[in-house]
């Protein structure tokens, strides 16, 4: 799925930037007509935790591969933000809820940034992309790793408790100096739906996720997925 996204973004890219950088440079918007059904894979550029992080709050992600929209190739690395329009934590009585919409996306450019305004709704989906399988030169490192771990410490280290195995939600805590990017250096193609996360859509579009079992929260690391629509399973 993501080597046919970047292929499209790619042949796109071509064609606007033979255009002239004015036609980038412009502040765009795209139509609901034209973008049904668009999934934005992105990574956040904030731990968002439901009902610790408040509704209201603005939120920013960065996009995992170019994608197009309206006729615009949105690239790699652009900026979007939105804002969290519901967040309650699980309690004895109810199960936590979290909905995330994303209003626009921005980019640089020269001679200026462009911005993209969303006009249909994009919000999260209980879809994200998994850690893929790790190549014979990770493994090594990780083994290397796991080595020094277990020299240093002079004890058990299993289990670790910020693994993903332990956690409720993909993804795991980072270490505040710690570099997002490096975390997590292989994506698999495949999406895939959160364990114990049901998601609910609106007439008006608006999507919230539910979980019964913990509240919910997105890190910095996952490959999480937003989109205009309801999304097959792929």
């Amino acid at each position: 799925m993501f080597t046919k996204m970047i292929a499209a973004g790619q042949a796109m890219l071509t064609v606007l930037l033979a255009s002239g950088p004015a036609l980038l440079s412009q502040a765009v918007s795209a139509s609901p007509s034209s973008s049904a059904g668009l999934e934005f894979p992105v990574i956040m550029r904030q731990n968002v935790t439901a009902g610790a992080t408040p509704a209201g709050t603005k939120v920013q992600a960065k996009l995992a591969v170019a994608t197009l929209v309206n006729g615009v190739v949105v690239p790699q690395d652009a900026i979007l933000s939105g804002e969290v329009t519901e967040s309650v934590a699980k309690s004895a009585t109810g199960p936590s809820r979290l909905a995330i919409r994303m209003d626009s996306a921005a980019w640089t450019n020269r001679p200026a940034p462009t911005v993209l305004q969303f006009k249909e709704k994009v919000y999260l989906t209980a879809w994200y992309y998994p850690a893929g399988i790790p190549s014979a030169q990770d493994l090594s490192n990780q083994a290397a790793d796991a080595a020094e771990l277990r020299h240093r410490n002079a004890g058990p280290t299993y289990p670790i408790p910020d693994s993903p195995a332990s956690q409720p939600f993909p993804g795991r805590n980072l270490n505040r100096n710690e570099d997002p990017r490096s975390a997590s250096p292989r994506v698999s193609q495949h999406r895939v739906v959160m364990k114990d996360v049901e998601s609910a859509r609106t007439n008006e579009g608006v999507v919230t996720l539910s979980s019964k079992r913990a509240s919910i929260k997105l890190d910095k690391t996952t490959t999480y997925v937003f989109a205009t629509g309801d999304l097959a399973r792929n």
